[in-house]
């Protein structure tokens, strides 16, 4: 699941966002740069660094600076635990619906 230290909530507050979600999917194509990561939105780069801190904070992303160059790369680990959950509730509720189904053809029956 998460790692105890990164609240499920924190994951989903980070995700919550559209350009921070449009940031993992560009990263789940491989590390890039601030500055390749920025390059697609039309905002100040301070504006933009927030979302990375967001990300960084919410275990999603990890960063590394090399020289000049700050580099991020997604956390996968993190985000398989969101994941993980995410299929727990849908496993539920198809359960559910599984059973909501077979009781409307029982009563459909007689």
């Amino acid at each position: 699941m998460t790692t105890p230290s990164i609240p499920l909530d924190r994951i989903f507050q980070a995700l919550s966002d559209p350009t921070r979600r449009a940031v993992v999917e560009r990263l789940t194509l491989g590390p890039a740069s601030v500055s390749e990561l920025a390059r697609p939105f039309s905002m100040a780069l301070p504006s933009f660094s927030q979302h990375l801190g967001v990300l960084e904070e919410s275990g999603l992303v990890v960063s590394r600076k090399t020289g000049r160059v700050r580099t991020y790369a997604l956390e996968t680990e993190t985000l398989a635990g969101a994941q993980d959950w995410l299929q727990l509730q849908r496993d539920q509720w198809t359960r559910r619906l599984d059973q909501l189904d077979n009781y409307l053809l029982q009563m459909k029956e007689t």
